[in-house]
């Protein structure tokens, strides 16, 4: 599992946007498997959950994406991946987590 954190600026939409297009975009097997957005009196949080195919470890990768924007119009991003490892006991080869990070890494 691999995690990143990050608090942005900028317009909430426009955002949210660049991150699906980009995560779809950076990869020929790269799907939005679900989302889910909510809306409170000064804050919203969009949800996103992507997989695509890791070569790295032979297998599917997903991670999930939140934004959350606070009152004060600031944006926090959490992205978590899973699913890199092919051992059953402990992980091994977390190559395809990171992997899928770098992408949205290079969005932001």
């Amino acid at each position: 599992m691999a995690k990143l954190e990050k608090l942005l600026t900028g317009n909430f939409d426009t955002i949210l946007r660049r991150v699906t297009d980009g995560v779809l975009g950076g990869s020929c097997s790269g799907s939005l498997e679900d989302s889910s957005d909510f809306f409170g009196e000064n804050c919203r949080c969009s949800v996103r959950v992507f997989e695509r195919y890791s070569a790295f470890g032979g297998n599917r990768v997903s991670m999930s994406v939140t934004l959350f924007q606070r009152e004060d119009g600031k944006i926090q991003l959490s992205a978590i991946t899973a699913g890199g490892s092919q051992a059953m006991f402990f992980k091994l080869n977390t190559l395809g987590e990171e992997s899928f990070l770098d992408t949205l890494r290079e969005i932001i």
